[in-house]
């Protein structure tokens, strides 16, 4: 939901966000026949333990999934498809997103606050594709992992990637918490990426020094 303009200008435009929990989120998705999995903050928060504010939550799917996500929330909950800051309804009308690698915002009904900022995921034959990285192609299972509360979320050093494009405050805390708990692998994969896809970035110096 990240947004360059002041956050009551945003909410007056768009309305107000009061976000499910992941455990809401597990209980709205209970029986959902595709994958799904947390990414963004809460995911940052379930691999450190170390507590965050967040703004809201970040559910994926892959894009393909959509009509089963319908299918999921319908009677519940309505679908917007936002893509550049244009809003349109997922229904019977306009049935496709507007644009696969944009996200999907869910609320109850136009009066209710959002509660899902849904960015979902591309994928090569089942297989995750990072939006960042176009050569990064893996099984679901070996770019998240399933926490001790039934959830799945997105590996951490991804996650810090995804991160290092937006480079905002929280994602500098984000890093300092996470960093120290990644294993010399994951911490080799994450410099060798930043420094790949990012050149010039701050973190390769600081990520180099932590070597």
């Amino acid at each position: 939901m990240d947004d360059p303009v002041d956050d009551v200008d945003w909410e007056r435009l768009y309305g107000p966000w009061q976000p499910f929990t992941p455990a809401e989120v597990k209980a709205l998705l209970e029986g959902f026949p595709r994958p799904w999995w947390l990414i963004g903050g809460h995911a940052i928060e379930a691999f450190t333990g170390v507590r965050r504010p967040h703004e809201d939550v970040d559910l994926s799917i892959f894009g393909r999934d959509v009509p089963f996500l319908r299918r999921q929330v319908e009677g519940r909950y309505h679908l917007w498809s936002n893509h550049g800051g244009t809003l349109r309804p997922i229904n019977d009308r306009f049935p496709e997103p507007l644009d696969y690698l944009s996200q999907i915002w869910i609320r109850e009904h136009a009066l209710a606050p959002w509660v899902i900022d849904l960015p979902m995921s591309p994928d090569v034959q089942g297989r995750w594709l990072s939006k960042r990285d176009p050569l990064h192609v893996a099984d679901l299972e070996q770019v998240t992992w399933v926490h001790s509360d039934g959830i799945r979320y997105l590996n951490p050093e991804v996650v810090l990637l995804f991160k290092a494009q937006a480079h905002r405050a929280k994602d500098e805390r984000d890093l300092d918490v996470t960093w120290p708990l990644l294993t010399p692998a994951k911490q080799d994969w994450l410099r060798e990426s930043v420094r790949r896809l990012y050149p010039g970035h701050p973190w390769t110096s600081r990520l180099a020094a932590s070597s």
